[in-house]
This record gives C-alpha cells, sequence and structure tokens, in this order.
C-alpha cells in the first residue's frame, strides 16, 4: 500500500460489503436485524483482535516486524512500523554523532566538563579526570564546587552566568599545579568549563612580577641618594661654576622621571599580586574628585585649560580610596597633559544602568584607531615624543585597567584624531551605592 494513499475509501467498502452481505443473510432468513447485529459483531471482534495484536506487539519490543493484518489495520501497522525504523535510523546517526563529538572532546589536550546551571556535573572527558582528579561514576551529579573547595572558585562558578569569564586555582591534589578554569554558558540551562594547566606560564609570570618588583625595590635607594646629591650639588655651583648647573638639573630631572617609574611599577606589581579582596569602605565620591580636579588645575598651570566637574553626590562607591584615587587621576592628568592649550576638560560622575559611571572627555588632538586596542598595554605609548616630553612613564592606563579590574569595572576608550578623547569608567551596581544628601548636585567650573 502507498505511504501516501488514504486506507479509508477502501475501509468503508469493505465495511459497506461485510454489513450488505449480512444484512441480504438476514432477509433472507427473515431476521434482518440479526443478520446486522451479527455482521457489526463481527466487525468489532476484527477489531479487537488486532488491538490485541497492536498491544502485545508494543508491549513485547523484541519483534521488528509488524503482525499481519489488512486493511485499516493493516496500514496501522506498517505505518507504526516505518516510524520505528525512521527513529531507529535517527537514534543510531544521533549516536554516531554523540561518539565522534565525545572522541573529539576526549582528544583534547584541556580539561572538558558539561555542567547543569546548578553547577552539578554531567560528563567530563579524559584530561578533566586528570586535571581535576575526578572519578567515575561517583563524581557524576556532585556539585563542582564541592570537588574544588577554593574559595574564589565557588564566588566564581556561583556568579558567573553571563559569558565566558576564566580564574586561575590550584589543583585539587597539588598546589603547585595551576589550573585555568573558563565558563562558557550554552544550550538550555547547561555550561561548559574547560580547564587548562598554566602552571608553567604562571611560573613565568610570577618570575616576572618578582623581578620587576625586586629591581624597582633595589633601585628606590640609589635614585633618591643620587637625587639628593644632586639637589645639594646644584645648590653649592650655582656661584661657583655656572657651566655645572644645566648638567645638574638634567640629572634630577631625569632621577625625577625614574622615581615616578619605580613607583607605577611597585604600584603595578602590587595590583598583580594582591589578590585580597577590595576594602568595601563606603567613599565620599564628591570630595575624592574634586580634590582630583584641583590637582589638575594646578598640574595645568599657565595651560589655561577650562576643567569642570560634574558630579551627582548622591552616588557613591565601595572600595580602597588610595586605589580608585590613583586610577581616575590617571586619567584626568592624562587628559591634561595631553590636550593643547585653552582646551576643555570635563570630569563626570553620575549613576549609569543600577551602576556607575565616570567621565573623563577632551578636545585635544584625539588617538587614531589603531592605537585604542593597546592603550592598556604595559609602556605603550602613542606618541613616544610626547610621552617624553611630558614626564609620562607608559604605566598610568595599564595601572588604570588593574585597578577597575579588582571592581568588576571596565574603561572604555572612544577618540577621533583632531575632535578629542573620551575614558569612561563604568562600575556595576555591586559596587555602587546611593545615600541621601542635602544638596542634588554638584557643579564646578
Amino acid at each position: 500500500m502507498s505511504e501516501t494513499r488514504s486506507p479509508w475509501p477502501a475501509v468503508i467498502g469493505r465495511l459497506a460489503i461485510v454489513l450488505l452481505v449480512f444484512a441480504l443473510l438476514g432477509w433472507l432468513v427473515n431476521h434482518l436485524v440479526l443478520g446486522m447485529l451479527v455482521g457489526t459483531t463481527a466487525y468489532l471482534a476484527w477489531n479487537l483482535y488486532n488491538q490485541v495484536l497492536l498491544e502485545r506487539w508494543l508491549r513485547e519490543g523484541r519483534k521488528l516486524e509488524p503482525p499481519d493484518s489488512r486493511g485499516l489495520w493493516g496500514a496501522i501497522f506498517n505505518g507504526i512500523y516505518r516510524l520505528q525504523k525512521r527513529q531507529r535510523r535517527r537514534r543510531k546517526r544521533l549516536a554516531t554523532i554523540l561518539q565522534g563529538v565525545r572522541e573529539t572532546i576526549n582528544a583534547m589536550p584541556d580539561g572538558a566538563v558539561i555542567l547543569h546551571d546548578n553547577g552539578e556535573i554531567q560528563w567530563w572527558n579524559g584530561a578533566a579526570r586528570d586535571l581535576l582528579s575526578l572519578t567515575w561514576p561517583q563524581d557524576e551529579g556532585q556539585r563542582i564546587d564541592n570537588l574544588l573547595r577554593q574559595p574564589e572558585f565557588g564566588n566564581f562558578i556561583r556568579e558567573h552566568h553571563a559569558g565566558a569569564s576564566s580564574i586561575t586555582v590550584p589543583s585539587p591534589d597539588d598546589d603547585s599545579q595551576m589550573l585555568e578554569i573558563r565558563v562558557i554558558p550554552y544550550g538550555n540551562k547547561q555550561r561548559l568549563m574547560l580547564v587548562r594547566d598554566v602552571s608553567r606560564l604562571y611560573l613565568l609570570e610570577r618570575m616576572r612580577r618578582d623581578f620587576v618588583a625586586n629591581i624597582s625595590h633595589e633601585l628606590r635607594t640609589p635614585l633618591t641618594v643620587i637625587h639628593g646629591v644632586s639637589e645639594t650639588l646644584s645648590d653649592s655651583v650655582k656661584a661657583k661654576a655656572p657651566d655645572a648647573e644645566r648638567p645638574l638639573e638634567l640629572i634630577q630631572q631625569q632621577t625625577r622621571r625614574m622615581q615616578r617609574l619605580v613607583e607605577d611599577l611597585l604600584m603595578l606589581s602590587r595590583l598583580e599580586t594582591d589578590q585580597k579582596p577590595v576594602e568595601r569602605q563606603l567613599l565620599d565620591m564628591p570630595r575624592i574628585l574634586s580634590v582630583i580636579v584641583d590637582e589638575a588645575r594646578a598640574l595645568a598651570q599657565d595651560q589655561g585649560h577650562h576643567i569642570e566637574l560634574e558630579c551627582d553626590p548622591a552616588v557613591t562607591l565601595y572600595g580602597d580610596e588610595s586605589e580608585l584615587r590613583s586610577a581616575l587621576s590617571n586619567l584626568v592628568f592624562n587628559a591634561v597633559k595631553y590636550t593643547p592649550k585653552n582646551g576643555r576638560i570635563l570630569v563626570s560622575w553620575r549613576e549609569d544602568a543600577g551602576g556607575a559611571r565616570f567621565t573623563v572627555e577632551d578636545n585635544g588632538i584625539g588617538i587614531p584607531a589603531h592605537h585604542l586596542p593597546r592603550l592598556t598595554e604595559r609602556f605603550y605609548r602613542v606618541d613616544s615624543g610626547r610621552s617624553s616630553r611630558t614626564g609620562g612613564t607608559g604605566l598610568g592606563l595599564a595601572i588604570v585597567k588593574h585597578v577597575l579590574g579588582r571592581y568588576q569595572a571596565n574603561l572604555e576608550v572612544r577618540s577621533e584624531p583632531g575632535k578629542g578623547s573620551t575614558f569612561s569608567c563604568r562600575f556595576p551596581p555591586a559596587v555602587t551605592a546611593r545615600r541621601v544628601v542635602s544638596l542634588t548636585g554638584s557643579r564646578s567650573g
């Protein structure tokens, strides 16, 4: 029978013929109603018999071929059989694809763990078994933060839901082995956790940080001595040896620059190595920003800059004042240094999408677009000559980036050559707060 042809015309035709035959037999024996009743009973018995065959075929499930029948029931049996064959082929194809995916993931050098949204382990590959010491089937269904008990990892796995992010933690079996863990949401409330052994990279990075910190500490004392001696000599030779005054001024200028570089290197090293959480103190942002703007005006001196502050006094932060002041003042002082004379600089602080935004906008010469992605790299300079003239160390924006990272904040930069630049720091709601103030706002120019 064709799959697309309807069986109902033939079924109705055969039923009509059967009833007609039994009605004729009943009429011949002068019992028409009895003949119709016998025909109907026979038809119901036929249907009941085929229902028994169908139920037994579906229940036992061992016989692949359908029961032998005709008419409507034959069409039903054949239709179910075709659906079963199609489902078996689809299941086999999906099993082959799944097996291929699992073999591919198992061949990965990095660990892969499939998690439910609540952190329960669903599946893992061989690399994850070795890196995390997972055991089948005991660890299936366990929460991953019950197996990796570092507090920072527990906070990370509970709070991370938005996008791909990573954290570096020690191995559960070996504290000297460092694991980088990245979590990627996918599918229907599932998450893929990728685990990578970064022990060598971590060791090299720690050696680099220790070297920078140690050499910076070692340089502080000789630089202080050189600067002090040059000042003493400068005072004593002004009258006796005027020709030596200029070289001594150069020595003082370069030692001051080296001292600033050493201080920035030490601060950057501290930010990179300090894993302690930020001390959550409620800050007086209007006062902090007013001080920064006053210092910027003093730095501008005779440049003729118009520096303006727009501050919402009701918006504040929880954090460390010295860290945030260092980062925010870096942005303001950069605007002063790299804005030509008589320029305009606007510093603003306001609420933004539940959090807060700090913005420094200037109308200076701007930054070409191809430099923007690299601005926060250490010692990266858009114009090395201009940075040398202004006394920059090339570490300011790297410090800003690390400070903001401790607050889960990010730095946004928009700039266009000839039109100026805008640097914005966006702080999340978790570190912001609102307070009741007597004034509705603050504005100074």
